[in-house]
């Protein structure tokens, strides 16, 4: 079922000193209360419903007084959907649905990838590998018809891309903080970890290299203290590129693979592999 943020929600926000750390919950319109369900830009007296005479009728024919708390709510959502307009319009289409989970998955791949290859092309620069963090996923990706809600509901959020150079040694000791901890969503590296211990990291198909330098591709919420990343933190030089936002790079990326005549679909690959993880049913 279309989940659409352009509707009436219910989000949850518990803002907390860690700056990007909030909890929201999205709730279908199904119909069940008042007949009304997720409207398109062309439907929605006959999903959200009509004013007539100073009362609210709701879709399933259901009749309010303009003073109660429905027709209130109604109101709202009916003086907004002209506004709303543009963020229904079609983008693209998906074959499969795509969760963000953990410690790898499609859709965390397919993020991590398409900033990788934006980050690569407005440095000018090779990005050997990317980093980004789960919670900047917000949702997951549908089945079937995209609409520029869908992406603008999945990446929300204001952080600009990121170049940052930094020695093997230093990636290992990213990394390894990772496996004693959490991994955030890795690209272009293939990491083996146990027991909360690194056992062996991949960059390119060739062990990492202490000494070499490697271009990463990240976001500006990791560089000082982000879900506990400090990626700045003793780099050979940051670049952060403030008029590329994160969601300019994925609706770049979709709107190409919709011209192109190809579906948003991706993959897993087996980059970040947990020896002794066991995933919560």
């Amino acid at each position: 079922m279309k989940i659409l943020l352009s509707l009436i929600l219910i989000i949850v926000c518990s803002a907390s000193l860690r700056g990007q750390e909030y909890e929201w919950e999205t709730v279908p319109m199904d119909g069940t209360r008042t007949g009304c369900v997720a409207p398109s830009r062309d439907n929605v007296p006959q999903t959200v419903g009509v004013f007539k005479g100073g009362r609210y009728i709701a879709p399933d024919g259901s009749v309010y007084s303009g003073r109660s708390a429905t027709a209130k709510a109604a109101r709202v959502v009916l003086k907004a959907q002209p506004a709303m307009a543009r963020v229904k319009e079609p983008i693209g289409y998906s074959t499969n649905p795509m969760t963000a989970s953990y410690p790898e998955s499609a859709l965390s791949n397919w993020f991590i990838d398409i900033l990788m290859a934006k980050t690569e092309q407005i440095s000018g620069r090779k990005v050997h590998m990317g980093i980004t963090n789960f919670g900047g996923i917000r949702i997951d990706m549908p089945q079937g018809e995209l609409i520029l809600d869908d992406m603008l509901s999945m990446f929300p959020f204001r952080n600009y891309l990121a170049y940052v150079e930094h020695t093997g040694k230093q990636i290992r000791k990213i990394l390894e903080g990772m496996a004693a901890d959490r991994f955030q969503v890795l690209g272009g590296v293939k990491v083996v970890a146990e027991g909360g211990k690194l056992l062996s990291v991949e960059i390119d198909g060739e062990p990492l290299d202490d000494d070499k330098i490697y271009g990463v591709a990240t976001i500006s919420f990791l560089l000082k203290g982000g879900d506990n990343l400090s990626l700045d933190h003793d780099a050979v030089s940051v670049t952060v590129y403030d008029d590329v936002a994160i969601i300019d790079a994925v609706l770049e990326h979709v709107y190409a693979e919709t011209a192109a005549g190809r579906p948003i679909e991706y993959h897993t690959d087996g980059r970040v592999v947990i020896n002794d993880y066991k995933r919560k049913k």
